[in-house]
């Protein structure tokens, strides 16, 4: 009977798993809260002025992407989030578990919150429900999930830019 030789580093991987998958349910569901606030709320209602003419709450039912592409095309979004969820289990068997690399995961955890709190909306709802609404510069309406989502990949792009050298980033890819 072959003997399976797993490291003490290696069989503690489990536990980066399960903090990364909590992480993400724990992010949906407060997307999710947040949007069922809205639909309570503010569903039929006028806006909910924060600061008059600058932002708002206002309830607003995207059945698209960002700035109205790709309008009324489920499919796609489906077989998006299922890319996203197969890149972040590629993802996390890759990376390094160690700290140089927490702000890489981080930014892979709210990327996989932002994309299943709105495919939980599509599935529920067959909509995405909007709400946040920066009115003085007139930017599109979004929602918490896309706040993971933009501010984890702006963030992404930082640190591949300005923090990991050639050499961490050839560390995933060639592990």
């Amino acid at each position: 009977m072959a003997e399976i030789n797993v490291t003490k580093k290696e069989s503690g991987r489990g536990i980066y798993y399960l903090a990364a998958v909590t992480a993400v349910s724990v992010l949906v569901c407060l997307d999710q809260f947040t949007k069922h606030l809205v639909l309570e709320k503010l569903k039929g209602n006028p806006p909910f002025i924060i600061w008059d003419g600058v932002f708002q709450l206002e309830y607003l039912e995207n059945r698209g992407a960002a700035f109205g592409l790709f309008q009324g095309q489920r499919l796609f979004f489906f077989v998006s989030v299922f890319l996203v969820s197969i890149a972040f289990i590629w993802f996390f068997l890759k990376v390094p578990m160690e700290g140089r690399f927490v702000p890489l995961c981080m930014c892979a955890v709210f990327i996989m919150a932002g994309a299943w709190g709105n495919c939980v909306d599509r599935i529920v709802l067959n909509y995405v429900v909007d709400f946040l609404y920066f009115k003085l510069i007139d930017f599109p309406i979004f929602n918490v999930a896309d706040i993971y989502v933009t501010v984890a990949t702006f963030s992404l792009a930082v640190l591949i830019c300005f923090y990991y050298k050639e050499e961490d980033l050839e560390r995933i890819v060639h592990r």
